[in-house]
């Protein structure tokens, strides 16, 4: 079955930075109306999809809506926007980007900073920090202020390309998860377990809202789904490259959040071997996701690993991940939520 490249785009462009997840909200919300599942909508904002299973064990799948961002925290005399940001970037990929700040109405606006030209020697050669930008909106303060307040959100404008084999967009983290989660959910059949699909909010900013549906739900088992670095560039090493582009669906074994549980990891290994699935192992040396949201609030305990999907480029303007690779990540989370009652969960060894 090949990628929904339409509905990926639409899902990656439009716009929900941590704590302001309501339009992308939306469209998860439009895409379950018609699936076999009870939806609800939390306090936190998480959305949550429930298919009924033949036992009465709980899996929940985490797969975060929210997307790295910024918040206006100043306007100065001259209109220029001063900012906050919402999850973390890198710095030097931001010189000269547009954004889009979704006030009264969404205004365009490019990240601005100091030009070469008048760059000491010793400025030139630093790093770049985000207190080094502003947004330039190209209007005087009266006219930014009809539109901007404090506190609005920021998100990045790019749209989503089609290169290659692979997609390149904004937002992939972690909109493919979105979109890799509604996909499962059109295609999974009967379950052992019931199932939580959870898209939760807030990840990028502390897995606020993993861990407030783990603590509700309290599943039995937990997926987290989220992307992971793809640093198959040149100049990597072999060993740092933590996984490559069109290798398959990475298996999470650790990242510096949590360490996937021995007998998860077990199964996927085992799903994928008899699924045909082209998988590839992740140890993550920088970074989480809401796997540790669930392994922290699940209040009887959970066994916890995650499907996790390679991207270049992760927390910069753009990122980029492989159609093969997504869809071998929905044939992988949906067999494994197909076959859960087939594996000897007990600590045999």
């Amino acid at each position: 079955m090949a990628v929904d490249v339409a509905l990926l785009k639409e899902i990656c462009e439009v716009p929900g930075a941590p704590g302001f997840e309501q339009p992308i909200r939306k469209v998860v919300l439009r895409e379950l109306a018609n699936l076999p599942v009870e939806v609800s909508v939390d306090n936190m904002g998480n959305v949550i999809a429930f298919k009924k299973g033949r036992n009465n064990k709980k899996v929940m799948v985490a797969a975060h809506m929210d997307e790295i961002g910024f918040m206006v925290s100043y306007i100065d005399d001259e209109g220029f926007v001063r900012f906050n940001t919402l999850g973390g970037f890198d710095p030097k990929t931001l010189t000269a980007q547009r954004v889009i700040i979704h006030g009264k109405k969404p205004v365009i606006g490019v990240m601005g900073s100091k030009p070469i030209h008048v760059m000491s020697p010793e400025e030139r050669t630093k790093m770049p920090k985000t207190t080094d930008y502003f947004i330039d909106l190209g209007m005087p303060k009266a006219e930014v202020e009809k539109y901007i307040t404090i506190g609005d959100p920021i998100t990045r404008d790019r749209e989503l390309i089609e290169m290659g084999d692979c997609v390149n967009c904004k937002s992939i983290d972690n909109r493919v998860s979105v979109y890799i989660l509604i996909e499962t959910l059109k295609e999974l059949a009967e379950t052992p377990y019931d199932v939580y699909g959870v898209f939760t909010v807030q990840e990028e900013v502390g897995l606020r809202g993993a861990l407030v549906a783990s603590h509700h739900i309290s599943p039995d088992f937990g997926f987290g789904l989220d992307t992971t670095i793809a640093y198959d560039v040149p100049g990597a090493r072999p060993e740092e490259k933590i996984t490559e582009l069109g290798k398959g669906v990475a298996i999470k074994l650790m990242d510096t959040s949590s360490i996937a549980d021995y007998r998860m990891v077990r199964y996927m290994k085992e799903v994928a071997g008899n699924h045909k699935i082209k998988w590839q192992p992740e140890v993550l040396t920088g970074g989480g996701t809401d796997t540790a949201g669930m392994q922290h609030m699940s209040k009887q305990g959970v066994i916890a690993g995650a499907v996790s999907i390679p991207t270049r480029h992760i927390h910069q303007v753009i990122e980029m991940a492989h159609k093969e690779d997504i869809r071998a990540s929905i044939n992988l989370l949906k067999n494994c939520l197909q076959d859960l009652d087939k594996f000897d969960w007990s600590f045999k060894d």
